[in-house]
């Protein structure tokens, strides 16, 4: 499974958010400034994200965004569903709707294919933003990228 820069760019969105939202909204600018992403995209990035009630808009002039809710009630794989999908390496396995194919029955790879869904699943739920801002906060600071 290969994640798009939709994935990877929005879950560096929120990861920013949760680091810089101490002081209020975040604008658009600041955000894609900081994340080296055109503003135009991170705009189509955030809008999955308010609908999933991730992030919020706040209106006016020292408006921007800020996390919708509590950075330790966000999963990595919460993000990554939002913007890629189910987290299912082909159909048959999807965790929403899995194709029923014809071959169900007999199929050996679809095991494989499930254990693989699982253990990405298990990985990505058991992040969530407050610990990734913990794990960047505990880098040193040669070895990071500003946030």
């Amino acid at each position: 499974m290969k994640l798009s820069t939709k994935g990877r760019y929005g879950l560096r969105a929120m990861l920013d958010l949760a680091l810089n939202g101490d002081n209020g909204p975040i604008t658009i600018h600041a955000i894609a400034q900081r994340q080296e992403i055109s503003e135009r995209y991170l705009e189509q990035l955030l809008i999955p994200l308010k609908q999933a009630g991730m992030v919020k808009s706040v209106r006016g002039s020292q408006g921007g965004y800020v996390l919708g809710r509590a950075p330790q009630d966000i999963s990595v794989g919460d993000i990554i569903r939002v913007m890629e999908g189910p987290l299912a390496p082909v159909e048959c396995v999807s965790e929403l709707n899995p194709d029923e194919c014809k071959r169900a029955d007999m199929c050996v790879t679809r095991i494989i294919w499930a254990k693989l869904r699982d253990s990405i699943t298990e990985i990505l739920d058991s992040y969530s933003l407050l610990d990734l801002a913990n794990e960047y906060h505990s880098m040193p600071k040669t070895n990071i990228i500003e946030f």
